[in-house]
């Protein structure tokens, strides 16, 4: 016995020995210390402990070595997607820097001009400024709708002044001391405004209804039917109280039984204004030199010129406007023509499934009467014992048969 378990041992000595089998002497090293290193971990011993804390350790800051590059990738490739995307918008913004900036200076020119105009017709050049002012007190009831501002007549805030939330007009001022100013909003039941209603170009009175909305009045007989939802309602300037153009809000239809009411929703929440625009108008009276004969020969020309450009304006605005409402005839009337095609088609189309439908119709009816007459064909059929019976193929037997031979 003991010599076999020496013979065993020499074997395996001899087998380890070897050098083809050197490869399967580490593999098998490799298992029985990784066997031992489960056993050990079972153990709760301190060196154990420690042994792991080691290992995981070196792995740890092994895995961070190893992750440097990786992240450094990551980190690179994500700030030259953030300097992209940040380049783009930068190149965005300024797009639209140089657009507001175009339109600024056409603005300008448009400003220039209407002071040349105005210096041409009338001895004297307005211009305003706007002013921010800060609401202080703000009067909400269902009969007052105002509020007071932080401006007075040491701002030049004048009774009648004119006070926006951007470009949209609020009110206008009907109070004035040294430091403070009451508005009247647009919502007040007192506040009257002459508008314009477009594209209708339909004149009207906006009144406050004492709420968020306002109420279209005083419209021409026969207009009415011409008014449509979103519609734009922006001041006339009829009566010289508020300058024209200045947007106040959109059309809105209530139906009120067998009547339709128009109000407007103003472009402003009243309620929410914590700072508004006071619009302060000067006037710069026009210095005139020279005599007393030049000046009047002088300003008669010039209002002549002045008649003659204005005229050849508005004659240029008006061929301006009737050549878009040409274009605009032209693509209605090429429109028209498409749905008149397109209505010709879907007509041919319901005429076809029409035709379709009254023959399945027909062949349903066929097929019942095919069935019928295998049952109750000999009920209706005339012969020598059923004298009551019709010629088959007749109208007649075909009736008997859907009827299930019960003849008439």
């Amino acid at each position: 016995m003991a010599s076999s378990r020496d013979d065993f041992i020499i074997a395996i000595r001899s087998a380890f020995l070897k050098k083809s089998t050197q490869q399967k002497f580490s593999l098998l090293t490799l298992v029985f210390i990784s066997i031992f290193i489960i056993l050990l971990s079972s153990l709760d011993f301190r060196i154990v402990r420690y042994l792991k804390i080691a290992i995981s350790e070196v792995v740890y800051r092994s895995s961070f070595v190893v992750s440097i590059p990786e992240n450094l990738i990551k980190n690179t490739f994500l700030d030259v997607t953030e300097y992209t995307t940040f380049y783009n918008k930068y190149k965005k913004i300024e797009d639209e820097f140089e657009n507001l900036k175009s339109n600024y200076v056409s603005s300008e020119i448009t400003q220039y001009e209407n002071k040349e105009l105005k210096e041409l017709i009338n001895d004297y050049v307005s211009s305003s400024d706007k002013v921010l002012a800060k609401i202080i007190v703000d009067h909400n009831s269902p009969f007052l709708k105002s509020i007071i501002i932080n401006k007075g007549s040491k701002d030049n805030i004048k009774i009648g002044t004119n006070i926006y939330d951007q470009a949209y007009l609020v009110g206008r001022v009907i109070e004035v001391n040294f430091k403070t100013s009451r508005v009247l909003l647009l919502s007040d039941l007192n506040s009257n405004v002459p508008v314009t209603i477009a594209p209708q170009n339909i004149q009207a009175i906006v009144t406050g209804a004492g709420d968020d909305y306002g109420q279209i009045q005083y419209i021409k007989a026969g207009l009415k039917e011409e008014l449509i939802g979103d519609s734009i309602v922006y001041t006339s300037g009829t009566g010289a109280i508020f300058k024209s153009g200045i947007p106040i809000g959109k059309l809105r239809s209530l139906e009120d039984g067998s009547s339709t009411k128009y109000t407007v929703e103003f472009y402003s929440d009243f309620s929410q204004l914590k700072y508004v625009f006071a619009e302060v108008v000067t006037k710069t009276d026009i210095i005139q030199n020279g005599n007393n004969v030049d000046e009047n020969d002088n300003n008669t020309n010039n209002t002549l010129e002045a008649k003659l450009k204005i005229l050849e304006d508005e004659l240029k605005i008006i061929e301006e406007s009737n050549l878009k409402f040409k274009e605009e005839n032209e693509g209605l009337r090429n429109e028209i023509n498409n749905l008149s095609n397109r209505i010709l088609n879907l007509n041919d189309e319901i005429s076809t499934q029409e035709k379709t439908i009254s023959q399945f119709d027909i062949d349903k009816n066929e097929l019942e009467f095919l069935r019928l007459n295998l049952d109750y064909g000999h009920k209706c059929r005339k012969s020598f014992f059923n004298n009551k019976g019709y010629i088959v193929g007749s109208e007649e037997y075909k009736s008997c048969v859907l009827n299930k031979g019960r003849l008439n």
